[in-house]
């Protein structure tokens, strides 16, 4: 189903991981885009180790199109920056630019796909969004898991890690996600709310 090979031709698609670059950010919970990045870059036997876009970036083929995975390098809260920059190098409209982040608000394990909307809180989509000028971005937003104690300081939160049990529960997410993005890039997007959501 997931073509390895190369297209020709323009790219057409942006697939965002939102993350954080320091090693102590490393496989917590906030930095979950970047996880999926990288579980797709793999199950797509592409690498995401070229530096351009204040991103970590590398090419690849999905639904037929050609399109450029990213890790913004610039931390989560100026995500904006990388984005919008290789939106206008490639001229990709914000419908084309698919930003995959964690949510507090769904449980691990869980995954909701949107085809735009508000940045629900969550400070790399707010950056992303106001930088352009749009909240046209079709995102998949992966599910982290609420704070097990309301006294939790959600910055600590989100900034733990997960567990053993919880990262092979997120890597079947990863595995739809990019279900959800071979779909999405085919311009299926309905099709891959109602099978993955």
């Amino acid at each position: 189903m997931f073509r390895r090979n190369k297209i020709s031709g323009p790219v057409e698609y942006l697939i965002v991981g939102l993350g954080n670059p320091d090693r102590k950010y490393e496989n917590t919970r906030h930095n979950c885009g970047w996880l999926a990045a990288d579980y797709i870059a793999g199950k797509l036997g592409v690498s995401v180790n070229k530096i351009k876009f204040k991103s970590f970036v590398g090419e690849c083929t999905v639904g037929g199109r050609r399109a450029l995975l990213m890790k913004p390098t610039t931390y989560m809260n100026n995500s904006g920056q990388a984005v919008t920059e290789a939106m206008r190098f490639y001229k990709i409209p914000p419908e084309k630019v698919i930003v995959i982040f964690d949510d507090v608000s769904l449980p691990v394990g869980k995954m909701r796909i949107r085809q735009k909307g508000s940045d629900g809180g969550q400070k790399g989509m707010r950056s992303i969004i106001y930088l352009s000028g749009s909240d046209a971005f079709p995102r998949i937003k992966i599910g982290i898991g609420a704070k097990p104690d309301p006294g939790w300081d959600l910055a600590d939160w989100v900034l733990s890690k997960f567990t053993d049990s919880e990262r092979k529960t997120l890597e079947a997410m990863f595995d739809n996600a990019l279900g959800a993005i071979e779909l999405m890039a085919d311009g299926k997007i309905d099709r891959a709310m109602n099978l993955y959501n």
